[in-house]
């Protein structure tokens, strides 16, 4: 590696690149990968925006006696979520002393650190949608207002949501919020089997396949204890059959339990989940994924008053949840 003193600017600029993309590629995005976001890509020029609907058909076919009209099937319009893109950036400056001076460790740090931060904000944000979950809005890290309601207007875990086609309610937030637990899994699947409903009003069936937490050491180690052992966890004999036992994909998701600022928050470190990735309205709009615009030759970029040259990080993109319906959740302190 050449000193940084004898660097020419265009090849420092492709230095950098490969830094923050290195940067870029470290982050791994629990929440992005999870399964339940669903990921559009936004075109350019098409507007700050993008509307997210549910359409729901009935389940079930009429008979059709002989020689009659077949009935025509049911159509039920669900919720809309409008989704509004939001920008966020950085400038990360580097030095004429880090330049001239040979400062490499502190460029280096600097621009992987400038890498992780697109890919970590998003993660975060988009996480922060299971952290307050059971609100209907709540003030950013810069001070914003984010709403959180979902398509019928309540919070995403709710106890009384409502359908558009039907007068019936259900609930995703499990009763008494329990800790995870066997008892508290198959209270998790009753209410998956008995409260998961189409905008008619009709039980729907669908594999619910996720079972996400905190990155709680407790809670993650009881997950994986429920889903790799070989016998029943609970059984008072060796050799009992663990009807957990690959049911389902844990996801850790360790940026949930943190407040606003994403600091460590330790009341909501017992959240845990069942989530159908199929069922899943989680989305994700893109609309600028994370990228850093590095300063050209002979340009404005370079600082006039402290001769740092500015590498601009950018991301544009939006997040709605228009329905409840793929998801249940408990808080898992007790709480009535």
């Amino acid at each position: 590696m050449p000193e940084l003193s004898t660097v020419e600017f265009g090849d420092f600029v492709k230095l950098a690149r490969v830094i923050w993309i290195r940067g870029h590629n470290s982050v791994e995005q629990s929440m992005v990968n999870s399964g339940m976001v669903r990921v559009t890509d936004i075109p350019t020029g098409t507007g700050n925006t993008r509307e997210f609907s549910e359409i729901d058909t009935n389940e079930y076919l009429l008979t059709k006696e002989e020689s009659e009209q077949a009935s025509r099937g049911k159509v039920q319009q669900g919720y809309t979520k409008t989704m509004t893109s939001k920008r966020e950036g950085e400038n990360i400056g580097i030095s004429f002393e880090m330049r001239t001076q040979n400062k490499y460790p502190e460029v280096v740090n600097r621009l992987l650190g400038a890498g992780r931060k697109g890919a970590n904000t998003i993660d975060l944000d988009l996480s922060h949608r299971v952290t307050f979950g059971t609100a209907t809005s709540y003030t950013d890290r810069v001070g914003n207002t984010v709403v959180t309601t979902v398509g019928d207007g309540f919070q995403l875990f709710y106890t009384a949501h409502t359908v558009t086609g039907s007068s019936t309610t259900f609930r995703n937030r499990l009763a008494n919020n329990p800790a995870l637990s066997k008892g508290a899994i198959e209270g998790m699947e009753r209410l998956i089997t008995e409260a998961t409903i189409n905008h008619l009003g009709e039980k729907v069936t669908a594999p619910f396949d996720i079972l996400f937490t905190t990155d709680d050491p407790n809670t993650v180690n009881t997950a994986r204890e429920y889903l790799q052992s070989t016998a029943d966890v609970t059984g008072a004999h060796p050799g009992i059959v663990n009807v957990y036992k690959g049911k389902y994909r844990h996801v850790v998701l360790p940026r949930v339990a943190t407040d606003a600022n994403g600091a460590s928050d330790s009341t909501k470190r017992q959240y845990w989940g069942i989530a159908s990735s199929l069922l899943s309205s989680f989305n994700l709009g893109v609309w600028e994924s994370p990228h850093m615009v590095a300063p050209t030759a002979n340009s404005n970029a370079e600082d006039v008053q402290t001769d740092d040259w500015e590498f601009r990080v950018r991301a544009g993109y939006g997040i709605v949840v228009v329905g409840p319906t793929w998801v249940k959740f408990s808080t898992g302190d007790g709480t009535a």
